[in-house]
């Protein structure tokens, strides 16, 4: 079998890792923290993690790393390159960073949210892929396949622009709904109340476009409800209401 060398042993190594089982042999598992290897290598019946770097081994057929975007640099430039494929799983950070280190490499980004405690269908996450020439990019979409059958070509500007999307959609719509906890929360009114609301939300943009959905007081410029809404409101809360409505307003002011 195939053998996985997952460098990272975080949110997203630790689905890939567990997605991979199986279908290829996650032969070893490094992280920083021996503690965090051991768990991941523990749940994937690993028996060979590892927190330090020059002992990655070096038969390995694929090595991913999959750390924190500002620590990727540092990982290859601390590997001993080889002849293994390697990828990196970050959706900002250009390919060319494994230039001048390693002959076979790419990225393969899975656009997704990841967290350890939350099972995720690997089948339904979109991996976005680039290759340093044809036939490597063509070897990462083959492997790609034992995660998902959702593969696509992305270039470094794309997959930029790709991360971008995704933090409006996912980072600053949980960061919003923190928000609405804490609003919640001075009214002595559970989170779960929410719930039926957020998923009516998203399950209307399987039929229409997120600017034809749009609701609320902005889009309908009821401005004597936002100015109540945010005389209730103090520091942050109130500033992201406000930036936030002002949005709304011009966005659909300027398709009029």
């Amino acid at each position: 079998m195939m053998k996985v060398v997952m460098i990272g042993a975080g949110n997203v190594a630790t689905h890939i890792a567990k997605s991979l089982q199986g279908k290829c042999e996650v032969a070893q598992v490094y992280s920083h923290s021996i503690a965090h290897a051991n768990e991941l290598a523990e749940a994937i019946g690993c028996n060979d993690a590892t927190d330090d770097l020059n002992k990655l081994r070096q038969d390995g057929d694929i090595y991913i790393i999959s750390v924190k975007d500002d620590a990727i640099e540092s990982v290859i430039g601390s590997v001993k390159p080889n002849g293994a494929l390697w990828v990196h799983t970050a959706g900002s950070k250009p390919m060319e960073m494994f230039a001048g280190r390693m002959k076979r490499y790419g990225v393969m980004y899975p656009m997704q949210s990841f967290s350890k405690a939350v099972e995720v269908d690997f089948s339904e996450v979109p991996i976005f892929v680039e290759g340093c020439d044809e036939k490597t990019a063509g070897d990462i979409k083959k492997f790609a396949t034992l995660l998902t059958t959702k593969i696509y070509d992305a270039d470094s500007e794309t997959r930029r622009r790709l991360h971008i999307a995704a933090v409006f959609a996912c980072n600053f719509a949980n960061h919003t709904w923190t928000l609405a906890d804490e609003v919640l929360k001075e009214a002595n009114l559970p989170f779960s109340v929410l719930m039926p609301l957020i998923k009516s939300t998203v399950a209307k943009l399987d039929y229409i476009s997120p600017k034809d959905s749009q609701t609320g007081p902005a889009v309908r410029k009821d401005y004597g409800v936002m100015q109540s809404h945010l005389a209730m409101l103090k520091g942050t809360k109130h500033d992201v209401y406000e930036m936030m409505s002002e949005s709304i307003i011009k966005t659909n002011k300027s398709e009029n």
